[in-house]
């Protein structure tokens, strides 16, 4: 049986979709089957960040109404053989979402993957409570900052009260990734250090991710940044993916790396 994680934020532009897409291919790239779903109906990004919004025929209410099986729907990644994505639809909102379809989605792929990842739409509505009834742990994506923060606590409190497991008294695995930190800014004390945000979320973290100009060019291109060995932040989402697959990785501090970097060439200087 595959573990399902929900990728949520609490609100929108926090690079939610963007992690999605990029932990996918990292844990397919690890050797795990792996299905990234986008449950954002009416507002589909995660096609177009992994380059396949030419080929979507079949979505999610699709399947769920019993229109298409979901072996036709599902579409196998152009950068890995063990990644299938599964398209939200485009014409339906979050009212096309009913529990025990969505239950019985979930089951089909526990039982045909090794890891299922939801990319929950923003806010704390139905469609988010949907993404995270059937969840069995979930990745915070926050940004150093304060409204970001709040609005995360927010959502990991309807976790608390609305996921399934809760309700069955078993443990839901919360994962925290701090993106797009600028460590000029944390320095300077004009953005949050991440052991601010883990005093006030009080949850594992699990990564890191700098802000990085290739973030835009990735999401532009349909090639996801995790596939760019010069990108700081496609090196962080593999970190990060080796974590999720259990595997001991470093940790380095990105909040640090430029002033490194910095130091090292004044250091060269005199050599």
């Amino acid at each position: 049986m595959g573990i399902v994680f929900a990728v949520i934020s609490g609100k929108g532009g926090v690079g939610k979709t963007t992690t999605t897409a990029n932990l996918g291919i990292g844990i397919a790239n690890e050797g795990k089957k792996t299905v990234v779903v986008d449950f954002d109906l009416g507002q589909r990004n995660l096609d177009m960040i992994l380059g396949l919004e030419n080929r979507v025929i079949y979505d999610m209410v699709h399947v769920m109404d019993k229109e298409s099986q979901l072996r036709q729907a599902l579409i196998k990644s152009k950068h890995s053989d063990k990644l299938y994505f599964l398209a939200a639809s485009q014409t339906k909102d979050k009212t096309a979402l009913e529990r025990e379809k969505v239950r019985k989605l979930i089951a089909d792929f526990r039982s045909e993957f090794e890891y299922v990842i939801l990319d929950a739409p923003a806010g704390i509505e139905s469609g988010f409570e949907h993404t995270i009834m059937f969840a069995d742990a979930t990745i915070v994506v926050v940004n150093p900052e304060v409204s970001s923060i709040r609005d995360a606590d927010k959502a990991i409190g309807i976790v608390d009260s609305k996921c399934e497991r809760v309700k069955q008294n078993k443990h839901v695995q919360k994962y925290l990734i701090i993106n797009r930190i600028n460590p000029e800014m944390v320095t300077n004390g004009e953005m949050l250090e991440s052991n601010d945000i883990l005093d006030i979320l009080d949850i594992d973290l699990v990564g890191k991710i700098p802000e990085d100009k290739k973030i835009v060019e990735a999401s532009n291109t349909g090639r996801p940044v995790i596939l760019d060995d010069k990108s700081p932040a496609g090196a962080a989402y593999r970190r990060i993916s080796r974590r999720l697959c259990g595997i001991e990785e470093e940790f380095p501090d990105v909040e640090k790396v430029q002033q490194a970097s910095l130091m090292d060439k004044i250091k060269g200087l005199f050599q």
